[in-house]
């Protein structure tokens, strides 16, 4: 049987001592719970526990757990951290708080077209590949500069940090680090890296957010 509030408050202090190692303040690092294919329930239970930040793959699974939700708990902050296509940009902008998957500048096209019929502006993260992975999405890092400004400059979508997802199987830290290094350069304050697996490294390495699922929630539900 998971323990949802135990698993939350020894997260909470893993990710505190991995703070205080890399010399940071543990309030510099947020968590977002991902509760992607996770029931309602446990969502519930999470909340119980304090926790105020989710993290979601799909819109519409999204939209069915989290509707009820945000209106008994209107502080809720919801990420998109899965793919997002073109024909759901407006009903992700009209549910999620941050999207951290814009890639492409059709998609920014949508979302900018999105923003301008319902006035709702979420934040926005700029998913980069940084293994130059074939099967992965995310702008490639030597286009980042480009595809920033064309999201800010012809979109006008408020960008505010980068998001990655290392090749499996290498060592995350030289990932984590360029992205960082990408982040200061573009002026850039938030960076979602690190899971369950790696978010101690992530920390070390200047994560502002970090995607915890498993630890939290157990073994994700197929």
């Amino acid at each position: 049987m998971v323990n949802i509030a135990d698993n939350l408050a020894r997260m909470r202090d893993d990710i505190e001592r991995a703070a205080q190692v890399a010399g940071r303040s543990p309030d510099s690092v947020k968590l977002i719970a991902v509760s992607k294919t996770k029931p309602e329930q446990d969502v519930r239970a999470a909340i119980a526990a304090g926790q105020m930040i989710f993290g979601e793959n799909r819109v519409q699974e999204a939209k069915g757990k989290f509707a009820k939700l945000r209106e008994e708990n209107p502080n809720i902050e919801l990420h998109l951290i899965g793919p997002l296509q073109t024909n759901k940009a407006e009903e992700a902008v009209k549910l999620f708080d941050v999207i951290e998957t814009l890639d492409r500048p059709h998609l920014a096209e949508a979302l900018a077209k999105a923003i301008k019929k319902t006035g709702r502006t979420p934040k926005f993260y700029i998913e980069v590949n940084a293994g130059q992975e074939e099967q992965k999405a995310g702008i490639a890092p030597g286009e980042l500069g480009s595809f920033l400004n064309f999201c800010r400059d012809q979109c006008e979508l408020r960008i505010e940090g980068l998001m990655c997802i290392p090749p499996q199987g290498e060592d995350p830290a030289p990932h984590f680090n360029r992205l960082k290094e990408m982040a200061m350069h573009h002026k850039l304050p938030e960076l979602s890296m690190g899971m369950s697996a790696d978010f101690e490294t992530a920390i070390r390495c200047g994560a502002t957010y970090v995607r915890i699922g498993t630890a939290i929630f157990g073994a994700r539900n197929t």
